[in-house]
């Protein structure tokens, strides 16, 4: 029988009583959630960077780090972590309240918000970036997974904000009956229906972006009649800058500032992280560990690299995790790079070998012979290096920012840019 938590249940009744305010714990700080399949750090780092540069204090809650102003926060020894149990997040917001933040920028997932786990939570406003596959393991199915991050908006107060991705085909479906103030944002050049304008949304107003250049030094936009710069990489990328320009200028941020901020900031660690080494081989890591997230960035490489050069990708499937995603990975890597090297990236508790045998079930004969598998990762990234010539570029994808590789239970220490580094 499955127990009921009495305390999320009171939380989320008081939550929606408008006097709790006057009571509200945190009512001294504009939290802000953000979700989506992709680009939730990306989204929720930025937003943080800016807010912090303008001279706020301000709270980060991401996947790659906790952070209170500039410190960082472990929670217990546990590290950083997307969502946080309900205990550790209000400590965590309880330190930010004591420290004076005014703005707290977080990620939002689906299953957070299926375990109630940001119950008691008032949010400034939300952001939803896309939805695709992942995190089936635990959803099941695409319409529980949509529901999970539906409810983040339903919740919202009707004195808040929501930004959805128009280009997405989750992005109007997502606004729709919940009480919050509801904008959409979206490129000019996307295909599909233009929704800015929908009257069945009653939309505030539309965030409107087009891309005006894209190469390895960044991306320039044009937003709203903006023009923007940033060194961030690829379209995907200009949807999080499109997002964090409509949230910075529904915060009342000074968008002159915004726009010099935006210009000037780094990628969050482990998202398209890029070098060029001594032999003149382009590297790049990147935390793409779902089959949107993996087209994404080959699509961007694929894009934007010099006309004849190689692209080596290095990737694998997490065990214990969503296996429908798997052959699916494993076709687009090989589809979209000239050199595909298959190999283990969390096992978990499964056999590496079984996981890559299942990424390679869907392959076409000429895809089949662009594949290497090497299932040891250590070796699988000095077999890219090898292999690459001048002018070549290896995209190492799926563990990003993370320092460890989980097999059997274990973790063990293991970061793909410094095997990189020790072998250039």
């Amino acid at each position: 029988m499955k127990r009921v938590n009495y305390k999320n249940i009171i939380r989320r009744f008081l939550n929606a009583i408008d006097g709790f305010n006057f009571f509200y714990p945190y009512r001294d700080m504009k939290i802000v959630g953000v979700t989506g399949t992709n680009g939730k750090t990306t989204t929720a780092t930025l937003l943080y960077k800016i807010a912090k540069d303008l001279g706020y204090k301000t709270g980060l809650v991401s996947t790659v780090e906790t952070l209170i102003g500039d410190r960082p926060f472990v929670r217990d020894g546990k590290g950083p972590g997307t969502s946080p149990d309900t205990a550790d997040l209000h400590k965590i917001l309880k330190e930010m309240k004591r420290a004076g933040c005014e703005y707290v920028f977080m990620e939002a997932t689906s299953m957070a918000m299926d375990q109630n786990r940001l119950a008691g939570i008032r949010f400034k406003g939300g952001i939803f970036t896309n939805l695709t596959q992942d995190h089936l393991d635990y959803h099941k199915t695409m319409e529980h997974y949509f529901k999970s991050k539906k409810r983040f908006f339903k919740e919202l107060p009707k004195d808040s904000f929501a930004i959805s991705n128009a280009d997405d085909l989750y992005g109007k479906k997502m606004l729709e009956s919940i009480k919050a103030l509801k904008y959409l944002y979206e490129f000019s050049d996307h295909e599909g229906e233009a929704i800015l304008n929908s009257p069945t949304l009653d939309i505030m107003e539309g965030f409107q972006g087009s891309i005006l250049k894209s190469d390895f030094s960044g991306l320039t936009l044009d937003i709203n009649g903006t023009k923007v710069n940033s060194k961030l990489l690829g379209k995907f990328n200009a949807y999080n800058i499109l997002a964090v320009w409509g949230a910075c200028k529904l915060l009342g941020f000074d968008m002159e500032k915004v726009k010099k901020i935006v210009e000037n900031t780094e990628p969050p660690t482990g998202r398209f992280d890029h070098f060029t080494a001594p032999d003149g081989v382009l590297i790049i890591v990147d935390y793409a560990h779902t089959p949107d997230a993996l087209e994404n960035v080959l699509t961007t490489v694929r894009e934007i690299r010099p006309k004849g050069n190689r692209i080596i990708s290095v990737f694998g499937c997490g065990g214990d995790r969503d296996p429908l995603k798997r052959p699916k990975m494993g076709k687009i890597g090989a589809r979209l790079s000239d050199v595909a090297i298959f190999t283990s990236d969390n096992p978990r508790n499964e056999d590496p070998d079984k996981i890559i045998a299942q990424m390679a079930t869907d392959l076409s004969e000429d895809e089949s012979k662009k594949v290497i598998t090497i299932s040891d990762r250590r070796l699988a990234i000095g077999e890219a290096v090898k292999i690459a010539v001048k002018g070549d570029i290896i995209l190492c994808a799926g563990k990003g920012h993370e320092d460890y590789q989980e097999v059997n239970g274990v973790k063990n220490h293991f970061s793909d840019l410094e095997e990189f580094k020790k072998l250039i």
